[in-house]
């Protein structure tokens, strides 16, 4: 699985990188950005909850085979 972050979208709160910060940080333009890729198994549930909890929708998970 990986993550992507929308930065049209995003607005830098950093609740991601809060609840997963070994996938995400906040980069130099204040956006949240994917620092984990693929991600590992030991982070999936971290990721989801940074997902389900961006106030904005700008983070999307995607499954691979």
């Amino acid at each position: 699985m990986k993550a992507i972050v929308d930065h049209d979208k995003c607005i830098g709160c950093g609740i991601c990188g809060g609840i997963s910060p070994r996938v995400f940080t906040i980069n130099c333009d204040n956006k949240s950005q994917v620092v984990q890729c693929p991600i590992n198994e030991d982070d999936c549930d971290a990721t989801k909850d940074a997902e389900s909890s961006c106030p904005v929708d700008a983070i999307r998970i995607i499954y691979a085979d």
